[in-house]
């Protein structure tokens, strides 16, 4: 049994590491807007952080029916990330502009414009779209955050994210032949994009809160959106980098290359 990856295959996840360990959106955002997101997200009305959690929960739930009875493999091997991004900084300007009302109507078409580009990169890694198990990886995907300082350096915390989706995707394979995503009809994945849509929700949190601030306007508030997309785009590009060299080289095996680069960095 094969020890040790192949060179082309190292340098490939060595992307991979640098991809999903980069820095957080939070950090990002901190960034762009000049101020520390925490201090932006204080600026928030209480009523409105239960507001964002409904809105990140219904979008979430559209892109996975998105997902679920939309992609296919046809498209081009390489993927669109500019044309989803501009895609993304138009939504995001329309959420600059109205602010927080405008999230309602922003973030279900930024979801799924950013699905799509998840998607297209899913595909231009190798992955079938038809699966059950690529779809349920490109919404996966919304629950990876990036690298964080709070993160134990020993113990990447994509691995800890997947650990904790595992049982879930899992369970919510048997339910994509149902027609609606009920909670009757299939609980499983109702439970699986209620995981997700909690660490998505922090994410959209600090996005909604940035574009909240009356000096950011249409303008920047596109570059938000651009931010945010950019962020999925890496953390799907280093996902699918993942899942190709484990179907290679098995998980073990990959994982452990994974923690030899992470610890060399």
């Amino acid at each position: 049994m094969s020890t040790s990856l192949s060179n082309e295959h190292i340098e490939e996840l060595a992307t991979a590491v640098t991809l999903l360990e980069s820095p957080s959106i939070a950090a990002k955002i901190t960034s762009a807007i000049g101020m520390p997101i925490e201090r932006a997200i204080e600026t928030l009305p209480d009523d409105w952080q239960q507001k964002i959690g409904d809105i990140t929960q219904k979008s979430l739930t559209k892109a996975a029916e998105v997902a679920i009875w939309s992609l296919s493999d046809s498209g081009q091997d390489k993927p669109a990330n500019l044309f989803h991004k501009f895609g993304a900084a138009v939504s995001g300007g329309v959420g600059g502009f109205f602010g927080l009302p405008g999230l309602a109507v922003e973030l279900p078409v930024s979801t799924t414009i950013i699905l799509r580009s998840i998607a297209d990169i899913a595909r231009s890694q190798g992955e079938y779209l038809n699966t059950t198990e690529t779809k349920l990886a490109c919404i996966e995907v919304f629950a990876l955050g990036g690298n964080d300082e709070s993160d134990d350096h020993l113990e990447s915390g994509y691995f800890v994210i997947r650990a904790a989706l595992a049982k879930s995707i899992t369970e919510a394979t048997q339910f994509i032949a149902t027609k609606k995503i009920t909670e009757e009809s299939a609980p499983a994945l109702v439970k699986l994009i209620a995981q997700i849509a909690t660490r998505f929700n922090i994410l959209v949190t600090e996005k909604a809160a940035a574009q909240a601030i009356p000096a950011i306007g249409a303008v920047t508030g596109g570059l938000i959106n651009t931010i945010f997309i950019d962020h999925f785009q890496k953390m799907a590009k280093g996902h699918f980098i993942m899942r190709k060299l484990e179907r290679i080289y098995g998980t073990e095996l990959t994982k452990t290359w994974y923690h030899k680069i992470l610890e060399l960095n």
